[in-house]
């Protein structure tokens, strides 16, 4: 459970027990509703990693959009989309080992997460990793419901695969884009697991 969770969840769940008192059942029956979904929301299961060196996973529970071919900075390579539904786990992981030389937050829209264009126009946390195989790029997006994309890590910082490095609230995209050098092993509908879920090697 992230930490959080309790935060979020204690207002609904106090008022929902407040609200049995006079017999306010249906009140308290949705704000305790609310309250326990919040709790499911926030879970954080641990997870294990592939053992293979070449790894690169999924760094979001989802479903996989869209796989496209798409330039960063002027060097070739192609863009892996997750869509995460409210239902999915929302903690983020990275989907390499490395070191974090960026961290840039973008400010947006809010356009729906299943949109194309919430890649480029939705607030984001754009973060750079450094690997021996290359640099990879994994994006934050949030989503119509989403509004708030939480980075746990700092420039810096160095990473293992499948490491917990931040949050998106309710309902968003992760983007993870990779050179040519990486082999793409997932397919647009595939559903994955955030540190687990294999999405490409390095050749």
């Amino acid at each position: 459970m992230v930490s959080d969770g309790y935060k979020f969840a204690a207002p609904p769940l106090v008022l929902g027990l407040l609200a049995l008192v006079p017999g306010w059942h249906w009140l308290a029956g949705i704000l305790l509703f609310l309250g326990i979904f919040v709790l499911y929301f926030f879970r954080d299961p641990d997870r294990v990693a592939p053992a293979s060196p070449d790894a690169v996973v999924s760094p979001a529970d989802g479903r996989v959009v869209e796989i496209v071919e798409e330039s960063l900075e002027g060097a070739p390579g192609r863009r892996i989309s997750i869509f995460l539904s409210v239902w999915d786990v929302h903690v983020n992981r990275s989907p390499v080992a490395g070191t974090i030389r960026r961290v840039d937050y973008k400010p947006g829209k809010f356009y729906a997460a299943l949109r194309a264009r919430a890649s480029l126009e939705n607030e984001q946390n754009i973060i750079r990793v450094s690997t021996p195989h290359g640099d990879m790029v994994f994006k934050q997006i949030a989503g119509w419901i989403a509004r708030r994309v939480l980075c746990w890590k700092a420039v810096g910082d160095t990473v293992q695969l499948g490491e917990r490095i931040g949050m998106i609230r309710f309902g968003s995209r992760t983007d993870v884009w990779l050179p040519l050098a990486a082999e793409i092993v997932v397919k647009r509908g595939d559903s994955v697991r955030g540190g687990v879920t294999l999405l490409a090697r390095w050749k």
